[in-house]
């Protein structure tokens, strides 16, 4: 390997590891405001904000990945226009296509890891995050409910608690309120301490201790009050029905073996993630060059255009794929071959008069 391709190479390996770490920084800051409002909004539960972090920083890392390759080799080539390092190995024979072979070099490793990600981490991943919000939602019954000084009511209304403290460890609470309506009769239960069992056969109980019970008909003197030692309220588990697997959570040999509208809009953008990352890489060699009289700041406006246009015009074309306007074969075509169309203009715009003297 000759001396300015190991020169490229380890700048641009830095350059894209800093990258990374700051738009994963950023990332992961607004997923965890968002996370954690719903978490403040009681719409998820505490133990669930990392997990679902963890969940929502995975599910964009292949894309991450792509932002982060094209921003690697766009500011090390443009660093060596600026500092006047193109001119020098230009002026020792170089020529402007020599760049290519070491950035294809650095882009394909990356390239392959965005392709695993897609097409093969990401449905597993999807899998993964919808069993765990139906192990959620199985959790969300009378026992969820059971917070500190505060009054909760059960989804089917039947019910009403209070707890006054929760161990730290264990499932024992302290000073518990029941209020339950049942035959039209109105039930009180107060209770020193509790604890939720299960039992052999699976059901759960929330089993009171050292408490009393108070039942009757509101307006009516006839109250029936019952001291007990141990009393038990039956937690019944919340039925979660079965739900057909989404595009998104079938692997990628089952969306080619079923290929419905869904299906192949999924396929679709799965393979033009790996795609889009190896066009966006090699886009960055001409964009990075730099014009004094313009400034820097113009090729990182036009870096950030074409990597938005290029995301949403992918975009776009899953939605038609989806809706059944394309094959999610002439959008990958489509999208793609005009990506590489405008490559190779936009090579023969920067270089082109370059290499024609050069065959001179």
């Amino acid at each position: 390997m000759r001396l300015y391709q190991k020169a490229l190479l380890r700048e641009m390996t830095a350059t894209t590891g800093i990258a990374l770490g700051v738009i994963s920084a950023i990332l992961l800051v607004i997923m965890s405001v968002r996370i954690l409002g719903n978490a403040a909004l009681g719409e998820i539960t505490v133990s669930a904000v990392l997990p679902f972090i963890t969940f929502a920083y995975l599910r964009f890392l292949h894309i991450l990945l792509s932002l982060a390759l094209f921003t690697g080799v766009l500011l090390t080539l443009s660093r060596y226009w600026q500092d006047s390092e193109m001119v020098i190995w230009s002026g020792a024979g170089l020529s402007p296509m020599g760049w290519i072979g070491p950035v294809l070099r650095f882009a394909i490793p990356i390239t392959l890891i965005v392709a695993v990600l897609s097409l093969a981490l990401m449905p597993w991943l999807s899998r993964q995050k919808t069993e765990y919000e139906d192990y959620l939602s199985a959790r969300n019954d009378e026992a969820a409910n059971l917070t500190p000084g505060i009054f909760a009511e059960t989804q089917h209304g039947n019910r009403v608690y209070f707890v006054e403290n929760i161990k730290d460890r264990g499932p024992d609470v302290r000073n518990v309120f029941i209020e339950s309506e049942e035959q039209g009769r109105t039930g009180i239960v107060v209770a020193s301490q509790g604890a939720v069992e299960t039992m052999a056969n699976g059901d759960r109980f929330l089993v009171l201790r050292d408490g009393r019970r108070y039942e009757g008909i509101p307006g009516q003197a006839d109250y029936r009050v019952v001291n007990f030692a141990r009393y038990g309220f039956r937690l019944d588990p919340v039925q979660i029905t079965a739900q057909a697997a989404r595009p998104k959570e079938l692997d990628t040999l089952q969306l080619l073996s079923n290929p419905t509208p869904a299906n192949q809009a999924e396929w679709a953008w799965r393979i033009g993630a790996p795609i889009s990352a190896l066009m966006l890489a090699l886009f960055a060699i001409p964009i990075s060059y730099f014009n004094p009289r313009v400034g820097r700041s113009f090729n990182i406006l036009l870096a950030v255009l074409l990597f938005t246009l290029y995301v949403n015009i992918i975009s776009l074309s899953q939605a038609w794929v989806g809706r059944g306007a394309m094959s999610a074969g002439t959008s990958v075509l489509l999208v793609h071959g005009v990506a590489f169309a405008l490559l190779a203009a936009t090579y023969w715009w920067r270089y082109g008069r370059a290499l024609s003297r050069g065959r001179r």
